[in-house]
């Protein structure tokens, strides 16, 4: 995929095979689950480059509207790739809240029981502690958290590690589900307070596994 990075590379695209619009494939940027599909005009794309967040052209009423510019559910622009004939595009972002007008997550939902992998939770998980960081300390045990600082957030990752290595061999395995996510939730805020995601820690898991 060719990457779009600024309004000059927007001349890369075939405008004209679909009469100056072109579909818009959008993604979650740290879950890969497919968002929304939209159409896309040079203005729209040169805009959404401009502000940072994503903008559509719509068919029906012929402007162009940002996503969420009503409910307040933006999506954060991570990136813009072309495919192979150019005529297409996939949009990286962030949603603020849920995409679809119906009130879910994806324009796409469903039953996701079937799927291998659900691991969309835990980067929505990091949006919320990165949310609760800014919250009145007295309010919100994450913000109380961040603000003791990271020695105090790795004694507790450290704590909930030995209680997740002793449900674990006590056979118990609602009780190692518990600490597990009690272990895994202070992880990310060890890994907030850092500076760092879970993406970066993804990173080195597949740097390892080509290694």
């Amino acid at each position: 995929m060719t990457a779009i990075e600024q309004s000059d590379d927007l001349d890369i695209l075939d405008w004209q095979k679909g009469g100056g619009l072109l579909p818009a494939i959008v993604q979650d940027a740290d879950n890969r689950r497919v968002l929304m599909l939209g159409y896309v005009s040079r203005e729209s794309l040169a805009r959404s480059l401009d502000i940072g967040q994503v903008v559509f052209f719509s068919r029906s009423r012929g402007v162009l509207w940002r996503k969420g510019e009503t409910s307040g559910n933006v999506l954060s622009l991570v990136g813009i790739r072309a495919d192979c004939d150019r005529d297409t595009v996939l949009i990286l972002a962030r949603p603020a809240g849920p995409v679809c007008h119906l009130g879910s997550d994806t324009c796409f939902d469903g039953d996701e029981s079937d799927m291998p992998e659900r691991r969309g939770f835990l980067s929505r998980l990091e949006r919320i502690i990165e949310e609760r960081a800014g919250a009145p300390v007295e309010e919100s045990y994450t913000a109380r958290l961040l603000a003791d600082g990271v020695g105090r957030i790795a004694q507790k990752v450290g704590e909930e590690g030995v209680e997740t290595a002793l449900a674990a061999v006590s056979d118990h395995d609602d009780a190692l589900i518990d600490e597990a996510a009690d272990l895994i939730y202070h992880l990310l805020v060890l890994l907030n307070a850092r500076g760092l995601d879970l993406r970066s820690v993804e990173d080195e898991l597949e740097r390892r596994h080509r290694a």
